[in-house]
């Protein structure tokens, strides 16, 4: 049956104004998201579609573009949408918004601020927070994904960035997807080459951060950057 011929009561954006959207099915949001489904399937079967090639709601989570857009009926539209939806999610239980942060120096909060950034992320990704001249917050960067590496993580940009926001500071991050924050000998060559550079520059490095699962390594509270 497609979904205007169900009677009002019974259609989710209704059952959503009338019960509220914790009492709607997997099914129910997913078409409210999705709005229209196709030619040949309302937007209730083309929901059920996903949920079935997905597997489970949760797993939405880990799930890119490319392998929303191999399910019939999900073409690049429809495809934003459920990864905007899903990053919203994620922004909304961020624990603090950007914007409340005063002071970047304390690694531990550091850590509690920005760990959201990388739950359930599958791959490494490079994080640059930029301060002023008193360590205070200015914004944050996504500079690099993938495997960590020098040829990958090229101080140009990380620098290009530090002067475009007129930063006097910067704190490096990155994630550990094994859940291992111990540095590599990659990690430590970095931070090192990124610290004798900001140096010239009159950037200077506070710490390089590797999140892992529910713990992370601190070069400055390890002693390695001064």
């Amino acid at each position: 049956m497609k979904l205007k011929e169900l009677p009002n009561n019974e259609k989710p954006r209704e059952r959503f104004l009338n019960v509220g959207s914790s009492n709607l099915s997997n099914e129910e949001l997913l078409s409210i998201i999705l709005k229209v489904g196709t030619k040949n399937k309302s937007v209730k079967e083309l929901s059920c579609e996903l949920l079935s090639a997905i597997g489970d709601i949760r797993k939405l989570k880990d799930v890119n573009i490319k392998r929303l857009m191999e399910i019939k009926g999900i073409g690049k539209v429809k495809a934003i949408e459920l990864l905007t939806a899903i990053e919203i999610g994620r922004r909304i239980y961020a624990p603090v918004s950007d914007f409340e942060l005063i002071s970047c120096t304390n690694p531990k909060n550091i850590v509690n601020y920005f760990t959201y950034l990388f739950i359930d992320k599958k791959q490494e990704e490079f994080y640059v927070i930029y301060l002023d001249n008193k360590k205070k917050y200015i914004n944050k960067k996504l500079l690099f994904m993938g495997s960590i590496n020098f040829s990958i993580v090229h101080p140009r940009e990380i620098f290009k960035e530090a002067y475009l926001s007129s930063a006097s500071f910067i704190i490096c991050l990155h994630n550990h997807p094994s859940g291992d924050p111990t540095p590599s000998l990659e990690d430590t060559t970095i931070t090192k080459k990124i610290q004798e550079i900001g140096k010239i520059h009159g950037i200077n490095l506070i710490d390089h951060i590797i999140i892992g699962n529910k713990t992370y390594f601190s070069y400055f509270e390890n002693g390695l950057i001064k």
